[in-house]
């Protein structure tokens, strides 16, 4: 029986294809949706090893640990599609969930880093940690616009200047480095309070905000002039601007609206760790940027979708789970981790060559 298909370089042309071109595109499929396989399989042989892992429980606490870095991907997922990456957001949340953690120490707390100062209010506290991350943004992209420096340089910088002034904070008033704690209760209630249970399990109050953010950055990605610009730039930068795109202007609120996703991140973490010390959030970019090229965010530019990018965070989640599960030594996962990056990237440059 023969099969058409419609070809992509043109349209309206159809192609037959016998047995063996069948074989060929049933082998492209599985290898370009190898990692998806796999978990798949993981999943199910870690639910084989232990029931637990697809209980009420751990599925509310998959689901939680995954809205807790969806902000932070959803940011830097847009300067992978101006085929770049952040190195500094990791840094940016410790210093966010600081800052945050600060300004909302219970007033009767001993060690209080600010003993003057009352319990701020919490949407001012929101107001100042997005600014915060949105100026680191603003630098990077400023750099990366103006000085047509690579992010990568850029944001390591960036990563060390972040975090000296995290060091410095957290030395402020005697505080000599020592974990801010001590966060009062309308702080700890507003974000892993919980309002809706499911099946008798909390739902923290922190996946609802996800969600917001979710929906804020899906409109903003798909319904916006500066979304459809940032794809434009990100694909060719030149021909953007020859098409009227302001390449400058776009690349730097690309990074202002990732460091702003950063400063939520932290804000969040803030609250969800109760303890925030220089070490909060070390390595997080590292897992946003791994669950955004599993989720299809292609570092070959102008390619991804925010669907794939929440995707990408419940896939990478789920196996940070299941290796939990398993038992798995914690120095192992950090091995798997890599792995999993180097091979999500390989299936996407490879993706990126054949359609070359």
């Amino acid at each position: 029986m023969k099969t058409f298909i419609k070809i992509k370089s043109g349209y309206g042309k159809y192609k037959v294809l016998d047995s063996r071109d069948k074989i060929i595109l049933w082998k492209e499929a599985v290898i370009n949706n190898a990692l998806y396989v796999l978990i798949i399989i993981a999943a199910i042989y870690t639910y084989t090893q232990n029931h637990r892992f697809l209980s009420v429980s751990s599925l509310v606490n998959i689901i939680s640990l995954s809205a807790a870095n969806i902000p932070i991907a959803c940011g830097i997922a847009g300067t992978i599609v101006l085929t770049g990456t952040d190195l500094s957001a990791g840094r940016v949340v410790g210093l966010t969930a600081c800052v945050s953690a600060s300004l909302l120490q219970a007033v009767t707390y001993a060690t209080k880093i600010f003993p003057k100062l009352p319990v701020m209010p919490i949407p001012l506290v929101i107001l100042i940690v997005i600014v915060v991350g949105g100026i680191v943004g603003w630098v990077n992209g400023f750099f990366v616009a103006k000085f047509k420096l690579h992010p990568f340089i850029v944001t390591l910088a960036t990563q060390l200047i972040v975090y000296g002034v995290l060091l410095m904070y957290i030395m402020l008033n005697g505080n000599n480095g020592q974990p801010l704690s001590g966060l009062d209760n309308s702080f700890k209630n507003f974000v892993t309070g919980s309002i809706v249970k499911f099946f008798g399990v909390p739902i923290p109050n922190y996946v609802w905000y996800a969600c917001i953010i979710i929906a804020f950055m899906w409109f903003v990605w798909n319904k916006t002039a500066f979304g459809k610009n940032m794809f434009a730039v990100g694909s060719n930068p030149e021909a953007a601007n020859v098409s009227g795109v302001n390449v400058a202007k776009t690349t730097i609120l690309v990074h202002t609206l990732a460091g702003c996703m950063y400063g939520i991140t932290g804000f969040i973490e803030s609250a969800r760790i109760g303890s925030n010390q220089a070490n909060t959030g070390l390595n997080y970019e590292s897992d946003a940027i791994a669950a955004c090229v599993i989720g299809g965010v292609s570092f070959v530019g102008g390619t991804g979708k925010i669907s794939g990018v929440v995707m990408g965070v419940f896939i990478l989640r789920i196996i940070f789970v299941a290796l939990n599960f398993l038992s798995i030594n914690q120095n192992l996962q950090y091995i798997i981790k890599g792995s999993i990056i180097l091979v999500a990237c390989a299936i996407d440059m490879r993706k990126y060559l054949v359609r070359k």
